[in-house]
Protein backbone atom coordinates (compact mmCIF):
# COMPACT_ATOMS: atom_id res chain seq x y z
CA UNK A 1 0.00 0.00 0.00
CA UNK A 2 1.34 3.15 -1.32
CA UNK A 3 0.94 6.64 0.92
CA UNK A 4 0.62 9.73 -0.62
CA UNK A 5 3.13 12.24 0.69
CA UNK A 6 0.85 15.13 0.26
CA UNK A 7 -1.89 14.23 2.36
CA UNK A 8 -2.90 15.81 5.50
CA UNK A 9 -1.37 13.86 8.70
CA UNK A 10 -3.78 13.03 11.82
CA UNK A 11 -2.53 14.63 14.70
CA UNK A 12 -2.91 13.60 18.09
CA UNK A 13 -3.30 15.86 21.50
CA UNK A 14 -0.47 15.18 23.42
CA UNK A 15 -0.56 14.56 26.91
CA UNK A 16 -0.60 16.53 29.53
CA UNK A 17 2.68 16.33 31.49
CA UNK A 18 2.42 14.57 34.89
CA UNK A 19 4.59 14.28 38.02
CA UNK A 20 5.65 11.02 39.10
CA UNK A 21 3.11 9.00 40.81
CA UNK A 22 2.34 7.49 44.46
CA UNK A 23 1.96 4.02 45.51
CA UNK A 24 -1.89 4.59 45.07
CA UNK A 25 -1.92 6.20 41.32
CA UNK A 26 -2.04 9.58 42.91
CA UNK A 27 0.18 11.98 41.64
CA UNK A 28 2.64 13.49 44.02
CA UNK A 29 3.33 16.74 44.46
CA UNK A 30 6.65 18.35 43.17
CA UNK A 31 9.56 18.85 45.03
CA UNK A 32 9.89 22.41 43.28
CA UNK A 33 6.72 23.39 45.37
CA UNK A 34 8.58 23.64 48.97
CA UNK A 35 11.39 25.52 47.41
CA UNK A 36 9.29 28.76 48.23
CA UNK A 37 7.89 27.75 51.66
CA UNK A 38 11.55 26.36 52.26
CA UNK A 39 13.78 30.24 51.36
CA UNK A 40 11.12 31.71 53.43
CA UNK A 41 11.61 30.25 56.48
CA UNK A 42 15.31 30.61 55.62
CA UNK A 43 15.22 34.19 54.97
CA UNK A 44 12.65 35.80 56.97
CA UNK A 45 15.09 34.81 60.16
CA UNK A 46 18.18 35.70 58.83
CA UNK A 47 16.34 39.32 57.55
CA UNK A 48 15.08 39.12 61.44
CA UNK A 49 18.46 38.69 62.77
CA UNK A 50 20.34 41.53 60.36
CA UNK A 51 18.09 44.10 61.70
CA UNK A 52 18.49 43.28 65.11
CA UNK A 53 22.02 43.37 65.08
CA UNK A 54 22.45 46.37 62.95
CA UNK A 55 19.94 48.42 64.48
CA UNK A 56 20.65 50.84 67.22
CA UNK A 57 18.77 49.24 70.07
CA UNK A 58 16.40 51.63 71.34
CA UNK A 59 15.78 50.68 74.84
CA UNK A 60 12.13 50.42 74.67
CA UNK A 61 9.49 50.73 72.27
CA UNK A 62 5.69 50.71 73.49
CA UNK A 63 3.78 50.15 76.66
CA UNK A 64 0.32 50.12 78.35
CA UNK A 65 -1.95 51.03 80.42
CA UNK A 66 -2.40 49.00 83.44
CA UNK A 67 1.33 47.67 83.05
CA UNK A 68 4.34 48.88 85.07
CA UNK A 69 6.72 47.70 82.47
CA UNK A 70 7.25 46.73 78.95
CA UNK A 71 8.75 43.31 80.09
CA UNK A 72 5.75 42.84 81.75
CA UNK A 73 3.80 43.25 79.07
CA UNK A 74 5.91 41.15 76.57
CA UNK A 75 5.81 38.73 79.07
CA UNK A 76 1.82 38.33 79.30
CA UNK A 77 1.55 39.25 75.52
CA UNK A 78 3.74 35.99 75.10
CA UNK A 79 2.08 34.05 77.81
CA UNK A 80 -1.61 34.37 75.93
CA UNK A 81 0.04 33.35 72.90
CA UNK A 82 1.17 30.42 73.40
CA UNK A 83 -2.23 29.12 75.74
CA UNK A 84 -4.03 30.25 71.88
CA UNK A 85 -0.87 28.10 70.78
CA UNK A 86 -1.92 24.93 72.75
CA UNK A 87 -6.00 25.38 71.79
CA UNK A 88 -5.01 25.20 68.31
CA UNK A 89 -3.05 22.20 68.98
CA UNK A 90 -5.78 20.49 70.66
CA UNK A 91 -8.66 22.01 67.87
CA UNK A 92 -5.71 20.29 65.45
CA UNK A 93 -5.57 16.65 67.41
CA UNK A 94 -9.83 16.86 66.94
CA UNK A 95 -9.35 17.41 63.48
CA UNK A 96 -6.81 14.33 62.76
CA UNK A 97 -8.86 12.09 64.80
CA UNK A 98 -6.34 12.23 67.82
CA UNK A 99 -8.08 14.06 70.60
CA UNK A 100 -10.44 12.62 73.15
CA UNK A 101 -13.50 14.65 70.97
CA UNK A 102 -12.50 12.74 67.96
CA UNK A 103 -15.47 11.11 67.84
CA UNK A 104 -17.38 14.34 67.75
CA UNK A 105 -15.48 15.77 65.47
CA UNK A 106 -17.73 15.33 62.60
CA UNK A 107 -20.87 16.80 64.54
CA UNK A 108 -18.74 19.82 65.73
CA UNK A 109 -18.47 22.36 62.54
CA UNK A 110 -16.81 25.46 65.46
CA UNK A 111 -13.62 22.94 65.51
CA UNK A 112 -12.36 24.15 62.27
CA UNK A 113 -13.24 27.90 62.53
CA UNK A 114 -11.41 27.28 66.63
CA UNK A 115 -8.71 26.57 64.90
CA UNK A 116 -8.03 29.02 62.51
CA UNK A 117 -8.80 32.32 64.55
CA UNK A 118 -6.56 30.42 67.80
CA UNK A 119 -3.60 30.25 65.40
CA UNK A 120 -4.19 33.95 63.73
CA UNK A 121 -4.73 35.50 66.92
CA UNK A 122 -1.88 33.96 68.60
CA UNK A 123 0.56 35.15 66.01
CA UNK A 124 -1.11 38.80 66.18
CA UNK A 125 -0.04 38.67 69.87
CA UNK A 126 3.91 38.02 68.96
CA UNK A 127 3.84 40.88 66.08
CA UNK A 128 4.16 43.55 69.03
CA UNK A 129 6.29 41.17 71.13
CA UNK A 130 8.72 41.05 68.46
CA UNK A 131 8.60 44.27 67.50
CA UNK A 132 9.22 45.71 70.90
CA UNK A 133 12.64 42.98 71.23
CA UNK A 134 13.69 44.07 67.98
CA UNK A 135 13.14 47.97 68.35
CA UNK A 136 14.46 48.12 71.98
CA UNK A 137 17.13 45.41 72.53
CA UNK A 138 18.32 44.21 68.87
CA UNK A 139 19.82 40.54 68.40
CA UNK A 140 21.54 39.70 71.31
CA UNK A 141 23.73 37.08 72.96
CA UNK A 142 25.07 37.51 75.99
CA UNK A 143 23.95 34.19 77.84
CA UNK A 144 23.13 31.19 76.36
CA UNK A 145 19.31 32.28 77.61
CA UNK A 146 19.25 35.20 75.51
CA UNK A 147 21.03 33.59 72.62
CA UNK A 148 18.83 30.77 72.25
CA UNK A 149 15.59 33.66 72.58
CA UNK A 150 16.89 35.91 69.92
CA UNK A 151 17.53 32.50 67.60
CA UNK A 152 14.12 31.19 68.22
CA UNK A 153 12.49 33.96 68.18
CA UNK A 154 13.77 34.96 64.58
CA UNK A 155 12.75 31.55 63.58
CA UNK A 156 9.68 31.51 64.62
CA UNK A 157 8.46 33.62 61.90
CA UNK A 158 10.14 32.38 59.05
CA UNK A 159 8.89 29.09 60.58
CA UNK A 160 4.77 30.40 60.34
CA UNK A 161 5.65 32.41 57.27
CA UNK A 162 6.30 28.82 55.75
CA UNK A 163 3.34 26.89 57.42
CA UNK A 164 0.76 29.68 56.19
CA UNK A 165 2.32 29.21 52.33
CA UNK A 166 2.23 25.64 52.48
CA UNK A 167 -1.31 25.56 53.66
CA UNK A 168 -2.28 27.18 50.40
CA UNK A 169 -0.62 24.12 48.42
CA UNK A 170 -2.95 21.08 47.43
CA UNK A 171 -2.31 17.68 47.37
CA UNK A 172 0.50 18.00 50.83
CA UNK A 173 1.79 14.71 52.11
CA UNK A 174 -0.59 14.18 55.55
CA UNK A 175 2.33 14.21 57.26
CA UNK A 176 3.77 17.38 56.33
CA UNK A 177 1.59 20.19 58.30
CA UNK A 178 1.43 18.12 61.50
CA UNK A 179 5.39 18.71 61.69
CA UNK A 180 5.72 22.27 60.03
CA UNK A 181 2.73 23.22 62.73
CA UNK A 182 3.94 21.20 65.55
CA UNK A 183 7.41 22.89 64.88
CA UNK A 184 6.06 25.91 65.05
CA UNK A 185 4.40 25.57 68.31
CA UNK A 186 7.52 24.12 70.32
CA UNK A 187 9.65 27.12 69.21
CA UNK A 188 7.21 29.26 70.60
CA UNK A 189 7.27 27.36 73.74
CA UNK A 190 10.73 27.45 73.99
CA UNK A 191 10.28 31.26 73.23
CA UNK A 192 7.68 31.88 75.82
CA UNK A 193 9.89 29.87 78.70
CA UNK A 194 13.45 31.76 77.73
CA UNK A 195 11.41 34.40 78.28
CA UNK A 196 8.19 35.15 79.89
CA UNK A 197 8.73 32.34 81.80
CA UNK A 198 11.91 33.92 82.72
CA UNK A 199 10.49 37.07 83.95
CA UNK A 200 7.68 35.65 85.78
CA UNK A 201 10.09 33.85 87.85
CA UNK A 202 12.84 36.07 88.44
CA UNK A 203 10.13 39.12 89.53
CA UNK A 204 6.62 37.41 89.90
CA UNK A 205 3.27 36.73 88.45
CA UNK A 206 2.88 40.76 88.55
CA UNK A 207 1.73 43.03 85.62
Amino acid sequence: MSVDPHAPTASFPTPPERGPRGRHGQERPRPSRYLLPALVAVAVPVVLGAYGRLHDPAGTAFNLAGFSTAYAVKAWLATAALALALVQLGSALVMYGRGPGARRAADAPWVAPLHRWSGRAAFLLTVPVAVHCLYAFGYQSGTPRVLWHSLLGCFFFGAFAAKMLLLRSERLPGWLLPIVGGTVLTVLAVVWLTSALWFFRTFGVTT
